[in-house]
């Protein structure tokens, strides 16, 4: 429950600046449907009681695994929030993190859509923000070994966008943005019609970024900080490695091929 926890205590922060009204949590379980509640479900209830009356949580579950995408519309179409925040379970916030976030929307009218700067657990930097992918770039991050990967360092710094990218000022416009974190403006969500269903897991987000981008403007704020523990697809198996290339395949049938 730290994601949880951590999500609460940057919410904290926000409300005590009057940044932030009522938090609205929700859980969408893609686990498969079962005939009895599980029990985190009577879990978050109990937890939410123990709350503040401008925090309450809920459980959307029954619906089986219908996909990363398919999974937050359950939530995000459905909300008349001012802003919708797509959080994975593998992301730890800072506590002022959505203080941040929500100052420099506050600031900035014009922008839908906000992406973090991101460590791993170790401290290492994650690059979420990325330009567009030639097929050649993309496989070669995700599946080459590093003594492959150090001969092309300067092909994948470019796609990681680390020449703009970094820890003191915010970059307007990246191309794409990792679904790990993304703070919408809930309109805007909703407008997009939210994630495409048709992408399982990968390749889901780059493609709402390249639709959010067609009527608002995304932005990469370096003070709004999370530590990521998930990614790399290669590392869990060729069921993911499958499902990898399905959706890159999706997604350059429908937003255009780039070979080398």
């Amino acid at each position: 429950m730290s994601t949880l926890d951590d999500l609460v205590s940057s919410a904290r922060e926000a409300h005590r600046r009057e940044l932030l009204g009522s938090l609205n949590i929700v859980l969408v379980d893609n686990s498969p449907p079962e005939p009895i509640a599980p029990p985190y479900s009577r879990m978050i209830n109990q937890w939410s009681r123990a709350q503040p009356p401008w925090i309450a949580a809920a459980v959307i579950s029954g619906h089986g695994n219908v996909g990363f995408g398919a999974g937050h519309n359950l939530a995000g179409l459905a909300s008349d929030s001012v802003y919708h925040l797509v959080l994975n379970p593998d992301v730890n916030l800072a506590p002022e993190a959505l203080t941040c976030a929500l100052e420099f929307l506050r600031r900035h009218p014009e922008i839908g859509l906000i992406a973090p700067a991101a460590t791993n657990p170790l401290g290492r930097k994650e690059y979420l923000c990325k330009r567009y992918p030639c097929v050649a770039t993309l496989l070669l991050r995700a599946f080459a070994p590093n003594r492959i990967k150090r001969y092309f360092s300067s092909r994948l710094d470019w796609y990681e966008m680390r020449d703009v990218i970094n820890d003191r000022d915010p970059f307007l416009s990246p191309p794409l943005i990792s679904g790990c974190f993304m703070l919408f403006r809930t309109p805007v969500f909703r407008s997009a019609g939210g994630f495409a269903p048709d992408f399982f897991l990968y390749f889901e987000d780059f493609d709402l970024s390249l639709r959010i981008a067609r009527s608002t403007r995304i932005a990469y704020v370096p003070q709004v900080r999370v530590v990521h523990h998930g990614g790399y697809a290669a590392r869990k198996g060729p069921r993911h490695v499958v499902m990898f290339l399905a959706s890159a395949v999706r997604f350059f049938n429908r937003h255009g091929w780039r070979w080398f």
